[in-house]
């Protein structure tokens, strides 16, 4: 409370108490049954994530905001393209009600002036008694019309700075709190994405696609349904174009060069001494996903060149690969490789000069201690029945994977 006292917002927050819950308040919980429960279970990290329903429309979807009340019954909307998104939404990250992202941030190219982004405020009406008076003043600051040869600073660009590794940057020792900023910040630079092309639908030539897609949803003879569509270009990632680019290109491989040759998985592993060199005293390595996504990225350029360069598996003929980052909150790779006729691996003989299915001998102790710890399954079965592959299948548990599996003293074609 004593922080909220130079808070400029901090009588939002002190006027939330005069709201009355009725019993009209409802909070819905997904219980469908139906849901694939390997997905929709609660996750085995502590991490934090977003969540988009399926019941939003084009019509309904305002990205995301926050409702403010005054003294009054008057609400409102906190649009994620304002200033005081961020001091409202996280106000002991920014204490002194300093101004977030907005519309109209401007670049500085001189040299002398330090360039402090979170440390101006884009209304004049801080000053104001009235927290109103913050608010409309939002309003009419978003609503000003930007010129081509203004220079401004995209929100990608504002957080990416703010996110940056350096000395007094207190934002990234904050825990989960920070797993939730960084969450929230996704999901507004990826709305600033989506209003761009909202309003910008002729520069993408909407033209093109917009009698061809209704046709195909509509079959052409409900002329009455056909609404007004948002068309994503290729170039957002994540969107349906997107995907089927990227499934039609892979395929386009396999087509060309054959079948793929190796299947690859690198997962990040939390405990690699450059994580945890970088790792302040008492940080976690699940509350800094930045530095996580930084160092993984690294070895994974590293393995690439590896693969393609150092050709540690021969000469590559065509390589395409993914990056996941799953509910335990740590980023893996899967890599598919089709290598050239020469160095295709199709006899057992080869298989043994890249995998092996045994435990190394204690004079490699690094290796062993690293296939032990990682790639060992279980135990499960009898001796652990709680474990997470034991499911019910024939009215009894059984290890879905299959183990304990047979041994067998030579490597055979599947």
């Amino acid at each position: 409370m004593g922080l909220m006292d130079d808070n400029p917002y901090g009588k939002f927050f002190r006027s939330l108490k005069e709201i009355d819950v009725t019993k009209d308040t409802r909070i819905v919980l997904s219980t469908d049954p139906s849901h694939d429960q390997r997905v929709y279970n609660a996750p085995t990290s502590d991490e934090v994530a977003v969540v988009w329903t399926d019941s939003t429309t084009m019509q309904g979807n305002e990205g995301p905001h926050i409702i403010a009340y005054g003294r009054g019954s008057r609400s409102h909307r906190v649009r994620h393209f304002y200033g005081c998104y961020d001091p409202l939404q996280y106000p002991l990250l920014l204490p002194k009600g300093e101004s977030g992202w907005h519309q109209g941030l401007k670049k500085v190219s001189s040299p002398s002036f330090d360039v402090g982004l979170g440390a101006s405020f884009p209304v004049s009406a801080v000053s104001s008694s009235e927290p109103e008076n913050l608010i409309e003043a939002e309003v009419a600051n978003a609503a000003v019309r930007r010129t081509r040869e203004d220079k401004r600073i995209s929100c990608r660009e504002y957080y990416a700075y703010k996110f940056q590794i350096r000395p007094g940057n207190f934002i990234l020792r904050c825990g989960r709190v920070f797993q939730q900023y960084i969450v929230d910040i996704y999901v507004k630079i990826e709305n600033t994405r989506l209003d761009f092309l909202r309003l910008n639908q002729d520069a993408i030539r909407l033209d093109l696609y917009q009698g061809i897609l209704d046709t195909l949803s509509l079959g052409g003879n409900a002329a009455c349904n056909v609404g007004k569509r948002i068309v994503l270009p290729p170039s957002f990632l994540g969107s349906l174009r997107d995907m089927r680019r990227r499934y039609l290109n892979a395929m386009a491989l396999v087509q060309k060069y054959g079948k793929p040759d190796l299947f690859i998985t690198m997962t990040c592993n939390p405990n690699w001494p450059e994580i945890k060199s970088e790792l302040q005293p008492g940080e976690q390595a699940q509350n800094r996903p930045d530095l996580v996504a930084r160092i993984f990225h690294a070895k994974l350029t590293f393995l690439r060149k590896q693969l393609k360069e150092k050709q540690i598996f021969g000469e590559v003929a065509a390589m395409i690969n993914v990056v996941e980052f799953q509910k335990r909150g740590l980023p893996h790779a899967h890599f598919l490789i089709i290598l050239k006729p020469g160095y295709k691996v199709t006899r057992p003989e080869k298989f043994n000069a890249y995998v092996t299915a045994e435990i190394p001998p204690t004079t490699n102790a690094h290796l062993r201690s690293a296939v032990l710890r990682h790639m060992m399954h279980g135990p499960c079965g009898d001796s652990n029945p709680k474990c997470a592959c034991m499911q019910i299948k024939d009215r009894k548990k059984e290890c879905i994977k299959g183990y304990p599996k047979s041994f067998r003293n030579f490597t055979t074609n599947g």
